[in-house]
């Protein structure tokens, strides 16, 4: 190993999905500043979430995203890790003071499958009142507002859980997300994504984020490599939406970004829980070359959205809407 680069260890989630993405993150800083032994030079550490303890009630009974990430940011504020691995949609806002996002890793592709037992399908492939298991908010609002004969039920749980729930039934679909199955491996991946006329996504759905502890310069260095601009900037917008509109696993809220040719188009939306009623807008703005610039333009399409939305939208976002 190279004298300038000490031991950095990954704290990750354990689930199937987690450490296939702490293992891409392994593989990348090995290949940046190899050849090494990619166990010994960026060990993982694993550790089980209070999220992922909680698999009889919704999230946002029990605290809300951050139960995804409390247990990594301890390891890391504690010194036991230099890095920690995450899905950036489970990422709160506002990090724990002496913590920063460092690198964000190119995106997957972010949009929603659905799954019945024989595989990939289309929202009009669901039968009529049709029962449909998640435990997204904002999947369930966007599913009733498109299809407002069939019933939501609670499915939470990894990748395969969730399939032999389909094929035990009475649940006859569920959604994942594309990029969680094609890190995976699985031949759903495959399957065509949701179109995002009724299906948006979360904002920062399919981009992994590395934490660093504040002042370790080492890790920022190491991370540099790995970091992909245009993801880093399109999802700084897309959380500047969910900021502005104080969104979480409470709001069923969705945004997304996508940076072409020097230009961030940006479209954001909050449903009702029920799929009643649901406010969308979309801009573009050229020149954003900087974190700030682009978190800046979420915020502001976050206020304008709010401010369209009126009386409505904010019974909404403070859990006193329908």
């Amino acid at each position: 190993m190279a004298p300038t680069l000490p031991v950095m260890t990954i704290a990750t989630r354990t689930s199937p999905l987690a450490m296939a993405q702490a293992r891409m993150v392994q593989a990348g800083l090995a290949r940046a500043h190899g050849p090494l032994d990619a166990d010994a030079a960026f060990p993982i550490l694993g550790l089980v979430t209070t999220g992922d303890q909680i698999t009889d009630r919704a999230l946002l009974e029990a605290g809300g995203k951050g139960l995804f990430t409390r247990e990594l940011d301890r390891a890391q504020l504690d010194g036991e890790a230099a890095f920690a691995v995450h899905s950036m949609k489970d990422v709160p806002t506002h990090l724990p003071d002496g913590l920063e996002l460092a690198c964000v890793l190119e995106r997957e592709d972010p949009s929603d499958i659905l799954l019945m037992a024989s595989g990939p399908a289309r929202l009009e492939d669901l039968p009529h009142g049709a029962l449909v298991g998640t435990a997204s908010l904002r999947r369930q609002a966007q599913a009733l507002h498109a299809r407002p004969d069939i019933e939501i039920t609670l499915l939470r749980g990894n990748v395969g859980t969730r399939l032999q729930r389909l094929a035990d039934g009475p649940i006859v679909a569920t959604f994942l997300a594309k990029a969680g199955l094609k890190r995976l491996g699985r031949p759903e991946a495959n399957g065509q994504g949701l179109d995002f006329a009724h299906f948006l996504p979360a904002p920062a759905q399919g981009a992994v984020g590395i934490t660093i502890r504040k002042g370790d310069e080492a890790a920022r260095r190491a991370l540099e490599p790995l970091n992909h601009q245009e993801t880093a900037l399109a999802i700084a917008a897309e959380r500047g939406v969910l900021e502005a509109l104080d969104g979480s696993c409470r709001t069923p809220l969705a945004a997304h970004g996508t940076l072409t040719g020097g230009t961030l188009d940006l479209t954001a939306e909050v449903l009702q829980p029920d799929g009643k009623q649901r406010w969308r807008l979309q801009s573009a703005q050229s020149g954003i070359t900087t974190l700030i610039e682009a978190r800046q333009f979420g915020l502001e399409l976050g206020r304008s959205l709010r401010a369209d939305g009126g009386a409505a939208l904010e019974a909404v976002l403070s859990g006193t809407g329908s």
